[in-house]
């Protein structure tokens, strides 16, 4: 009895490490994790299961996948994004390839030169005016395939929906795919919030993924209500040796039945669009809020869970004492505000009122 008074008094410190009642607006990786996920890992938490994906959940996984990008998808559990999309651009590339993407790519800003330095490849980047690629786009770096003294550019990875915010339409990203292919290249789609994309089209992810020609998938869980975890998904047949990269690559998880069993509660039913509905319409409901307000300039067309503005760097930094949320460009005073599944309407409305007080504060 003691013992176990011990144990959850330990507990209750543990919890006491933050306050609950924090909100903000900095990530949708800051939220906590979807009920429905904490009891299905509850569930899958009993027992022996066999480990490094022999498990009965990532079998039953595979079918899950099935419905959602067709029957010759294959999925391959991982630990983080970085690491699906290291994985998944080493499946296309050869020691001496190159990675076509768009400048603001999370591939190229945010992984610490992840695919250069763990997959020895060659980025080659192109600007963008919002986020998205274009086979013109494309061109300028799509050349020089016989040229010893260059990377051979064999894959374009494009971002769904991107880090702008933006979203591909199925038509943009079918061009793409069919330029790509017709240069003899792969296309790598970074899915890190596919399900936002899949909510703001209203359309099922296999609509933009494998009915338009894209060959490899980083599917996102994490900031869509998982723990951690997300997945490589390889939609053409043709991509092999996947089993052997992601150990090469330390993505291999040897307790995968708990990376598994997430995704299969995002995925069997509609937890994954539901949680990317509401963190869509909570960005919405932020935009509006905040177009009004003399001074505040919305950069971008909010498509997704995200919204990009400009204001004066003096209130942001006054606004950030009251809300966690991160500059994008701090020179130009660009700021990034995130939704996600648990942002709340109060939410919201309080940080509007408060991005009102600072800005009229500041004349």
């Amino acid at each position: 009895m003691a013992d176990a008074r011990a144990v959850r008094s330990r507990t209750t410190d543990a919890a006491r490490h933050h306050d609950p009642g924090v909100r903000g607006f900095a990530s949708d990786n800051y939220a906590g994790v979807h009920p429905e996920i904490l009891a299905a890992l509850a569930v899958a938490n009993g027992g022996h299961q066999t480990a490094y994906g022999e498990d009965e959940y990532t079998g039953h996984l595979q079918r899950v996948m099935h419905r959602h990008f067709g029957p010759t998808a294959e999925a391959f559990p991982v630990f983080n994004g970085t690491g699906a999309n290291v994985v998944a651009l080493q499946a296309l590339t050869d020691r001496w390839g190159a990675v076509i993407c768009a400048e603001s790519a999370h591939i190229n800003v945010d992984e610490g030169g992840a695919p250069e330095r763990v997959a020895g490849l060659k980025l080659l980047t192109v600007p963008t005016p919002d986020g998205k690629l274009t086979p013109e786009l494309i061109d300028r770096e799509a050349y020089g395939w016989d040229d010893e003294h260059r990377a051979m550019p064999q894959a374009v990875s494009i971002t769904q929906n991107t880090e702008l915010g933006t979203v591909y339409t199925p038509a943009e990203i079918r061009a793409i795919c069919e330029h790509a292919h017709a240069l003899g290249m792969k296309v790598h789609l970074d899915g890190a919030r596919i399900a936002n994309a899949a909510a703001s089209l209203d359309v099922p992810m296999r609509t933009f993924t494998n009915t338009v020609g894209v060959d490899i998938l980083s599917y996102g869980g994490t900031k869509n209500g998982m723990l951690f975890g997300e997945a490589v998904v390889v939609l053409d047949p043709e991509v092999r040796a996947m089993k052997h990269l992601r150990k090469l690559s330390m993505q291999l998880p040897s307790k995968m039945r708990f990376v598994s069993v997430q995704l299969e509660a995002l995925l069997a039913g509609d937890l994954w669009l539901r949680n990317a509905r509401h963190g869509n319409t909570m960005a919405r409901r932020l935009a509006e809020g905040v177009r009004g307000v003399d001074g505040v300039e919305i950069l971008y067309p909010v498509q997704a869970n995200a919204v990009f503005a400009r204001l004066p760097h003096a209130v942001s930094e006054r606004l950030q004492r009251r809300f966690r949320f991160y500059f994008w460009d701090e020179k130009a005073g660009d700021v990034r505000w995130m939704c996600s599944f648990d942002t709340t309407e109060d939410d919201v409305d309080a940080f509007v009122q408060a991005l009102k007080e600072e800005m009229a504060a500041a004349g």
